[in-house]
């Protein structure tokens, strides 16, 4: 075993079950994000990508499919371990060994929140089937008392309009995620990494500074990269030495908060009369003005822009005061 320890947080050379059992005490994590192996053969992957492997670190290790349900059944109920209660969890997955992943998960107190989907670029090439282009996302919390941390509006604002029409926030947080792999040619490379997009997104949504994100299975530092660019703590582990002491000379050169000045910062600007109590009056108001636009011949989306910029309220509570009175506006 072998332990570094970097900007304050906690990198470890070894197995992910005996270390976490080792070293992580129960309730102790707030969100674990990862990418394990996926029991399909990962170490012969180069045989199916148009890719110089000279740049891919040597060492990945893979998990042989007949280990793969009592694999999954082991590192799993130590994530469940280490969670705190209403801490998170964001497992990244193929298909072909999804059932046991789901049955693993099933095993533990943990509930599902969402099942995502992460669409990306340039699938694997087939000739006698459709491509492969996405991978599955599954992510879950422990129960237990206080709430689940999700930053609502951490990456658009509420009010923020999408080009075309739309909300730019409801956008961002549909369940499926149209987001590229990352390319390096002639970069140093671990032989399946997430990209950056993808895991700054789940840690906005989960996490807050200072919060400990693990990830049992580092590879090429990706999470771990994340969340110090993101000015939160971590631990992990890696069993490749190869890919361990490539990933420890990345952690070395970062500065711990350099992402977060890279970030998109939303636009919070606050409805003058959001959430405040509607009067009998002002309702009576919104009916008559927003019958009277339609009969313009006004649209709908039009109409609701004028009632929210003059009433100061949000599209949905126009529409659910509209709707009280018997009519779908």
């Amino acid at each position: 075993m072998t332990e570094i320890v970097i900007h304050g947080s906690s990198f470890y050379n070894e197995d992910c079950i005996a270390g976490c059992q080792a070293h992580i005490p129960d309730a102790s994590v707030d969100l674990i994000v990862t990418d394990p192996p996926y029991g399909i053969k990962g170490d012969t992957l180069h045989k199916h990508y148009n890719r110089n492997e000279a740049f891919v670190i040597d060492g990945y290790i893979e998990v042989p499919a007949t280990a793969y349900g009592d694999f999954s059944r082991r590192w799993i109920a130590e994530a469940a371990r280490i969670l705190r209660p209403n801490g998170a969890l964001y497992l990244v997955s193929g298909y072909t060994q999804l059932y046991h992943i789901l049955d693993a998960l099933r095993a533990t107190e943990l509930v599902e929140v969402n099942h995502l989907i992460w669409k990306y670029n340039f699938g694997v090439f087939t000739r006698t089937k459709y491509v492969s282009s996405h991978y599955h996302i599954l992510y879950y919390e422990k129960p237990g008392p206080g709430k689940r941390t999700f930053n609502l509006a951490c990456r658009y604002g509420l009010q923020e309009s999408a080009p075309g029409g739309g909300s730019l926030n409801y956008r961002d947080r549909e369940d499926v995620w149209l987001i590229n792999r990352e390319y390096k040619p002639a970069q140093v490379k671990n032989k399946n990494a997430l990209p950056t997009e993808l895991l700054v997104k789940m840690l906005q949504y989960s996490s807050c500074e200072g919060d400990l994100i693990c990830d049992p299975f580092m590879g090429g530092f990706s999470t771990a990269r994340v969340a110090l660019g993101l000015n939160r703590r971590f631990v992990g582990f890696e069993l490749s030495s190869a890919a361990f002491e490539q990933g420890v000379a990345l952690i070395q050169a970062l500065t711990p908060g350099e992402l977060l000045e890279q970030v998109r910062q939303p636009q919070k600007g606050r409805l003058s009369h959001q959430g405040h109590t509607w009067s009998e009056t002002e309702i009576s108001a919104v009916y008559q003005r927003y019958d009277g636009l339609r009969a313009e011949g006004m649209t709908k989306k039009a109409a609701f822009e004028i009632l929210s910029e003059e009433f100061g309220r949000g599209r949905w509570a126009l529409e659910r005061i509209l709707k009280r009175r018997g009519s779908t506006p």
